[in-house]
């Protein structure tokens, strides 16, 4: 890939938490929320945490516990703090490389950040290293695009767009939906069984132009647009009444998938 997909940088995270988050984020924050919950842990790590909506939830459903946020953008970082209580610890970290001690945490937690990572068996080992006995990773990705079509559509509007040099962002966040590579993968890297959901949901889209402002400005294709000489205003237009065109007039509901894991330890 030509261009990095992981800088949320700049003005990228408040149009990624406004136009993305009330729609494809925040009911998966409280499946995970509600999924950590389950094991009652007392020491929470979330990697990957964005702008604190899973983290939002995490809170919401784990009463009592002592959760830790990361996330590689400070800028990130710093608005998922305004979420979460004034006690909730947070680093700056890599989840190929966390600061943290062996054993150290009842859970780890991070959704849709595993597909920005260049090397996930680091991650997956991290993940292990830093859970105590009994710990468990929680992790969820986006199934493809054949199951979320409305990034289907967006990819194929800037494919035609920029047809010498396409923007590859639209390949990588969903990209990871092979169920067997990422089961291999934990089991390679120590852990013992899996629990996994594909979790299909009826996403609640207000506004096209809200949710088209967060897919083309609120994450890293708005840098590799404006490289390209793209206008963002256009794309934001164009990506709008295409969405509508395929589901109809907002307010409205559009299907997306994920795919969560529960990795244990046990």
């Amino acid at each position: 890939m030509d261009d990095d997909a992981t800088r949320f940088r700049g003005s990228i995270p408040a149009h990624y938490d406004s136009g993305l988050g009330p729609v494809i984020f925040r009911h998966y924050a409280d499946v995970l929320g509600s999924a950590v919950a389950e094991t009652r842990p007392a020491r929470i790590l979330e990697t990957a945490a964005g702008t604190g909506i899973s983290s939002a939830a995490i809170v919401k459903h784990n009463a009592g516990s002592q959760l830790v946020i990361t996330d590689l953008s400070d800028e990130m970082l710093e608005l998922a703090l305004s979420k979460v209580p004034l006690s909730t610890g947070s680093a700056v970290a890599d989840a190929q490389e966390l600061p943290f001690g062996d054993a150290g945490f009842d859970a780890v937690a991070c959704q849709f950040g595993l597909m920005f990572v260049p090397d996930l068996t680091r991650a997956f080992c991290e993940a292990r290293r830093v859970l105590a006995p009994g710990g468990v990773f929680h992790f969820s990705v986006w199934d493809s695009h054949a199951k979320n079509r409305f990034a289907a559509i967006v990819d194929a509007l800037l494919a035609e767009t920029f047809p010498e040099n396409p923007p590859p962002f639209y390949r990588v966040p969903f990209g990871l939906s092979d169920v067997e590579r990422l089961r291999q993968l934990a089991q390679s890297t120590g852990f013992t069984r899996l629990r996994i959901d594909v979790v299909p949901h009826d996403a609640p889209v207000a506004s096209w132009a809200g949710f088209a402002d967060g897919l083309i400005v609120g994450n890293p294709v708005a840098d590799q647009l404006r490289r390209r000489g793209g206008s963002l205003d256009d794309l934001v237009a164009e990506t709008a009444s295409r969405l509508e065109a395929v589901y109809g007039a907002a307010p409205v509901t559009i299907p997306v998938q994920t795919i969560f894991f529960r990795a244990y330890t046990d």
